[in-house]
């Protein structure tokens, strides 16, 4: 079982996995923490994007030589393969890392996976720490690949009449988790020049089928879609099956007469709440389709990683 050293390093992986979101795809966002013999934090490191160095290697180098005897706590099982950089687990097993805590098994593994090889090599290996809470940034990732097609979060302003700023507000603050925005007809990377350019592509515009358009989306690259504006309703109403997130903006109602601003169809079937933010002129409402279990979130398909 996990020691509590152990799980508030996993949360400061989980942590350190969201700053390479909306940069690391076609990979995933992982982050790693390096204890010492003694439980002490002696390194810490994130992917940030393919081609570059992997989470277990930036947090090994911070370590150096105090990660002999150690503990390495990662929020994805380390890979199995030499890609375009070298296998993560053989790094972990130079390094004399002689216990490894995993958060989610990487459903991509090739081969036997990377614990199952650090388990032969005589490393101690701990599985399914706090999955949950992983999700929380390595979730979208994994349903994009499980499917083949990003995940996709439409942000619209309800019944608004000046939309616009709302809108620029909704593309400000969500985007930084997007590989992709699209507002209007203008598709563009969610942190311009963000991705790895050799490994990453944007898309042509959206046009007919969606479901054409978001498979070429996935095959460019992106994992996480951010479409803005009630003008996509045409498109994604048609489609919610492959809507995966919707962020509503609602103004507040007028204090006398009148009904509230927020109608019964706020929320499609397939959809649950997942949170509410009052702001100073209304509320986001953030709805979601119900999360698998990790379980649940098992792929089949080989990765690049």
């Amino acid at each position: 079982m996990a020691s509590d050293v152990e799980l508030a390093a996993m949360r400061q992986a989980i942590t350190l996995s969201s700053f390479g979101l909306g940069t690391t795809s076609p990979n995933p966002p992982v982050g790693c923490v390096i204890l010492d013999r003694h439980g002490v934090t002696v390194g810490a490191g994130y992917h940030r994007r393919k081609g570059e160095a992997h989470a277990e290697v930036n947090a090994l180098s911070a370590a150096g030589d105090t990660a002999r005897g150690g503990t390495a706590v990662v929020t994805l099982e380390p890979c199995n393969h030499i890609g375009v950089t070298p296998a993560c687990r053989q790094e972990l097993i130079n390094a004399g890392i002689t216990r490894v805590v995993i958060s989610v098994i990487d459903p991509t593994s090739r081969g036997d996976g990377g614990a199952a090889v650090l388990t032969a090599h005589g490393i101690d290996v701990e599985t399914n720490v706090l999955p949950d809470e992983t999700l929380t940034v390595l979730g979208p990732w994994l349903a994009a690949t499980r499917r083949r097609r990003p995940h996709l979060t439409w942000a619209y302003a309800l019944d608004n009449k000046d939309r616009q700023p709302v809108n620029e507000q909704l593309t400000a603050d969500l985007r930084s988790r997007a590989d992709l925005v699209l507002s209007d007809k203008t598709i563009e990377e969610g942190i311009p020049g963000g991705h790895a350019p050799e490994h990453f592509t944007l898309p042509d515009d959206l046009s007919g089928d969606l479901r054409q358009w978001l498979s070429a989306c996935y095959a460019s690259g992106s994992r996480t879609i951010l479409a803005v504006g009630a003008q996509h309703s045409g498109a994604l109403h048609d489609n919610l099956d492959c809507v995966d997130e919707i962020v509503v903006a609602v103004e507040k109602a007028p204090r006398t007469g009148g009904l509230a601003a927020a109608t019964a169809d706020l929320t499609p079937a397939g959809y649950e709440l997942a949170d509410i933010s009052p702001g100073s002129t209304g509320v986001r409402v953030h709805l979601r389709r119900p999360k698998p279990s990790p379980a649940r979130a098992g792929i089949a398909q080989p990765s690049m990683y």
